[in-house]
């Protein structure tokens, strides 16, 4: 089964419907977690939505791990008392939220440091297995919590968005003092004993999604383009210890260049196949940002695509259609766009195009800001400043609301709020870009993988 496909199975199942890195001394807005009524410069707007949305891992991190809770319910109560569950790849989107929230000065550095202390501690104590951690994590205890009956072991792409953190938290500590120098160390310590060419499945030239200790593969999902899963590939090849050669890349991942394609939409090229059922379709758009969070997108080609304008087309597929607006649907428009996998009027979905249910997730425009800052802005006025409380709340812009169904649940997830402040970020000074490309492996591996960049 698509494990995104069996992510909406599982979470409608369970009750969800309905570097010492250079200080910038950022000026900060007010402390407020209250939506100000004044209006505000597009730069205070961007820093307080920021602040807002970092929160989620701050103040509504797990308190044993300071990882991320998979979700986190305002107005309701947990579905199945899963409270304490931490999200691997989720708490990966938060370690680099962190790293926004000590830049910016919402935290001090020595108030950042010791949570990644935390996390680090726990990391290294925490279920792995060949290096890989699993989907969700028991808070309390470290121990591996199932996802579904052979999902009860390693996940490699959850793992990928955790060690992409992992080499951002090593550039941002090691030029630090000598306890910093220490903190970088394990944090690259733990990204290097991640086995990729285990997850080969027995030397095949293509990874596996999952590993199980009592299933073994029995998930039997091969990752292949086009979605979120491009940084799997990028990190297994860049690996100095347990790395894949090439072909995996282009006979896996890039399907022997079937992953090429020549359809378009609004006159946007779409570049690559996305692993949707339309083969002209376009999928959600947490598909151009998991992998680039890190990753940056800006002149980065290879022979397959040019990564800035696939992303950046496939925002703007997504502004188009919500402009023509064929089904109708309240709200739609210039001011409200973007569609992702995130909760739904009929459970949690992955809205896009061709799976529109009159859903907006707030996160698809606003992590889109590198992209399309002036079209995400327009969304984030709107959202801010037309639709305020509805929206808003303690941990910034709630996941998703339909405005067609006046449907706007205080709901959160981990996955859907952190690329919000990192995009942002990016945007606004590249700080992860600039971190994650300015490691050696990872430009070392993305040659090997016959990739172009200002940055390597």
């Amino acid at each position: 089964m698509n494990k995104l496909i069996e992510y909406i199975v599982l979470i409608t199942a369970i009750g969800l419907v309905g570097c010492n890195g250079p200080s910038r001394n950022h000026a900060a807005d007010s402390d407020s977690t209250k939506r100000s009524d004044s209006t505000l410069s597009d730069d205070s707007l961007l820093t307080r939505i920021q602040r807002q949305t970092f929160q989620y891992f701050w103040e509504g991190a797990e308190p044993v791990s300071g990882l991320a809770r998979e979700r986190i319910h305002i107005d309701g109560e947990y579905p199945q008392n899963d409270e304490n569950v931490v999200t691997i790849g989720g708490s990966g989107f938060g370690l680099m939220a962190l790293l926004v929230g000590m830049e910016r000065n919402f935290i001090t550095r020595q108030a950042g440091v010791e949570r990644f202390e935390q996390v680090i501690d726990y990391l290294e104590k925490a279920d792995r297995f060949h290096g890989a951690w699993p989907h969700w994590l028991d808070g309390p205890t470290g121990r591996a919590k199932p996802f579904s009956k052979n999902d009860n072991g390693g996940d490699l792409v959850e793992t990928a968005f955790m060690a992409q953190a992992l080499i951002c938290v090593r550039e941002y500590f090691q030029q630090g003092d000598k306890h910093e120098k220490q903190l970088a160390a394990r944090a690259d310590a733990l990204w290097k004993t991640i086995e990729w060419d285990w997850y080969r499945q027995d030397g095949q030239n293509v990874l596996y999604w999952h590993w199980s200790p009592t299933a073994g593969w029995a998930a039997n999902h091969p990752i292949r383009g086009y979605d979120e899963c491009l940084i799997t590939y990028v990190l297994a090849a860049s690996s100095p210890t347990y790395g894949v050669p090439p072909e995996v890349y282009h006979e896996g991942w890039a399907r022997g260049g079937a992953i090429r394609s020549a359809a378009e939409r609004y006159g946007h090229p779409i570049i690559l196949k996305h692993n949707v059922p339309d083969s002209n379709g376009v999928g959600p758009l947490f598909w151009s940002h998991y992998s680039y969070l890190g990753l940056d997108p800006r002149g980065l080609k290879d022979e397959y695509a040019g990564y800035w304008e696939l992303n950046r087309n496939q925002a703007l597929i997504h502004r188009d259609y919500a402009i023509e607006n064929p089904k109708g649907f309240k709200g739609y428009g210039k001011q409200a766009w973007g569609f992702t996998a995130s909760y739904s009027i009929k459970g949690y979905s992955a809205h896009n195009p061709d799976n529109d249910l009159g859903v907006i997730s707030p996160t698809a425009a606003l992590s889109s800001f590198p992209y399309t800052p002036e079209y995400s802005m327009d969304v984030m006025r709107y959202l801010y400043e037309q639709l305020g409380d509805k929206v808003w709340g303690k941990y910034g812009f709630y996941d998703a609301y339909s405005e067609t169904d006046n449907w706007f649940p205080r709901r959160y997830l981990a996955i859907d709020q952190g690329p919000i402040p990192v995009m942002i970020e990016n945007h606004r000074t590249g700080l992860l870009w600039e971190l994650f490309m300015g490691a050696p492996e990872i430009k070392d591996g993305l040659r090997k993988l016959g990739f172009r960049s200002p940055k390597i």
